[in-house]
């Protein structure tokens, strides 16, 4: 919520700040070569890096398209009753999207891609992760390696607005973005536990699941990761972006 207020308040900031040059004749651009502000901060700078390029097709209608890594930051320990979490060993993901444009023209004073647009969107990300847990017991403890998979597919309609200033400096607010998620989590062990380790587990892997990724205690707020290590949703998404970028 944060992000989408600031984000709101920049749009206004900069639409101010156009209005004192509406009346200049400017050079059509027709791409844009952006990077993703929004999941970097959420995420981390080094963990989210979502580069992305937009073509106009037509005056006033575009296809843009991101990709890149989007792996999720370091988690913080999780201890449950008889298993606590080690350490990370492998973490990585990605992130891609695609989004058609319309440019309202009777609403734009300049030329696309410039001003206001809406359009559907497709997401998809996909996060992979294996941790190391300790198990412990009343004599000993060993280790237990955990292998978890999470994709989110997210269809959708958004409104933005993109501005430029300086000619070249692109400012891409994507402002409202409701759509339908479909997420899709699992996880798997290296050696066979008991039914009441692989509990604890599946309760230490869920508060992994909600504690970095935004909006997970909503999806997932009535569901529970299953005897196969499987947990599915399908339910409301969103979708608010902030980028930056060069025109040319």
């Amino acid at each position: 919520m944060y992000y989408f207020l600031l984000s709101l308040m920049c749009a206004n900031i900069c639409m101010a700040q156009e209005q004192t040059d509406s009346t200049k004749k400017i050079h059509q651009y027709k791409n844009v070569i952006r990077y993703n502000l929004t999941g970097a901060l959420l995420f981390g700078f080094d963990k989210f890096i979502i580069f992305g390029y937009e073509r106009l097709i037509t005056p006033h209608q575009s296809i843009s398209v991101n990709f890149g890594k989007a792996s999720l930051p370091k988690f913080v320990s999780i201890n449950t009753d008889s298993v606590s979490l080690e350490k990370d060993l492998k973490n990585k993901g990605t992130n891609i999207s695609v989004d058609y444009r319309f440019y309202l023209a009777k609403e734009n004073k300049y030329q696309a891609p410039r001003g206001v647009y809406i359009g559907p969107y497709y997401a998809f990300n996909q996060f992979t992760r294996d941790n190391q847990w300790k198990r412990r017991t009343n004599a000993t403890s060993d280790f237990i390696n955990s292998n978890t998979k999470f994709n989110n597919n997210t269809i959708g309609f958004e409104v933005g607005y993109q501005l430029t200033l300086w000619k070249r400096l692109a400012l891409d607010f994507v402002m409202v973005g409701p759509g339908v998620g479909f997420y899709d989590y699992k996880a798997k062990f290296d050696s066979n536990i008991d039914a009441a380790t692989q509990e604890q587990l599946f309760d230490g892997l869920e508060q992994l699941l909600k504690q970095k990724f935004p909006g997970m205690n909503f999806v997932f707020a009535d569901k529970e990761i299953s005897g196969d290590g499987t947990l599915n949703t399908t339910t409301i998404g969103y979708r608010y972006l902030v980028h930056i970028g060069f025109v040319f």
